[in-house]
């Protein structure tokens, strides 16, 4: 498929966009370049932003990984794949803030595509973004949404609809029976109605990152913050980390495929805290919360 490079280089400068507009909002850190290969075929691109002005971990990650056959986590999904070589590649994204009234942002866009001889490719993008509050501001919520919702553009407004759905389904942590944040958009297997609309599609969502979570920076970073909140913020921190280690596609992807292990695992937060049996008080900002901003509901 002739697209591929075109697909790789708009990854890798979208990357070095993101980290360049991450750095000048924190004004404090920048972020460190490991470059890696993979003894099964491919490599990446890790940047890494440690305790910041703003952001306390942040990883921007760009990779490109192929092999000669797909792993059970890809099979299971789509049985076709089985005897396929395939290339996989795109920029994958989580920022922790160490202030509490900051939330946790996570993004990435990706596209795969898999071949056998004698047969059509089978190709699609995936991706999207969320936002994980632990303070709950209306105002930011409603502009993370329509942020999502401008997006789409490129699809018309039904994807908006479809794929804030999508992220509110995926981004549930089932066995609490809770949201992990807010949502946002969540796509994958998109190969219609053509490459170069699914493609511009997968770059209008890569390109609002920024445009989304750059004025809540803005806006947050400053708050003052007590240990009690530090210490909710911990708490929920714990709910994140349980999602993605038991649950999140892509980590067991990675894993599976036999990639990076510090790349994968740099969506983790540095501090974090589990609680036996942690109640939050009743009429608190932090039960609001819960309650509220972590039941998914229509923010445009």
């Amino acid at each position: 498929m002739h697209q591929v490079e075109e697909i790789k280089n708009y990854f890798l400068d979208l990357q070095d966009r993101i980290c360049s507009k991450l750095e000048q909002s924190d004004g404090g850190s920048s972020f460190i370049t490991d470059e890696w290969q993979r003894e099964q075929g491919g490599g990446g691109r890790t940047r890494v932003i440690s305790n910041g002005a703003v952001i306390e971990k942040g990883g921007v990650n760009f990779s490109h990984v192929f092999g000669d056959s797909m792993p059970a986590s890809a099979t299971a999904h789509r049985p076709e794949l089985a005897g396929r070589n395939f290339q996989a590649m795109g920029v994958s994204l989580v920022v922790h803030p160490s202030n509490p009234f900051v939330p946790t942002s996570h993004m990435n866009v990706r596209f795969f595509i898999a071949e056998k001889e004698g047969h059509d490719p089978v190709w699609w993008f995936g991706g999207g973004f969320d936002l994980t509050p632990y303070y709950g501001f209306e105002e930011d919520c409603i502009a993370w949404h329509q942020n999502a919702k401008n997006a789409c553009e490129p699809l018309g407004d039904e994807a908006y609809d479809k794929y804030k759905k999508w992220c509110d389904e995926y981004f549930y942590i089932k066995h609490r029976n809770e949201a992990r944040g807010i949502g946002g958009l969540f796509f994958d297997d998109l190969n219609t109605p053509n490459f170069e609309t699914a493609f511009k599609f997968t770059q209008s969502v890569g390109d609002h990152y920024t445009k989304g979570i750059i004025p809540i920076f803005e806006k947050r970073k400053n708050t003052p913050f007590t240990e009690k909140h530090k210490a909710f913020q911990k708490i929920r921190r714990g709910r994140y980390v349980e999602f993605n280690l038991v649950y999140d596609r892509g980590t067991l992807f990675g894993l599976q495929t036999g990639g990076r292990t510090e790349s994968i695992l740099m969506s983790l937060p540095s501090d974090v805290g589990w609680e036996y049996d942690h109640q939050v008080e009743q009429g608190s900002e932090e039960e609001k919360l819960i309650n509220y901003y972590l039941k998914p509901r229509d923010w445009v």
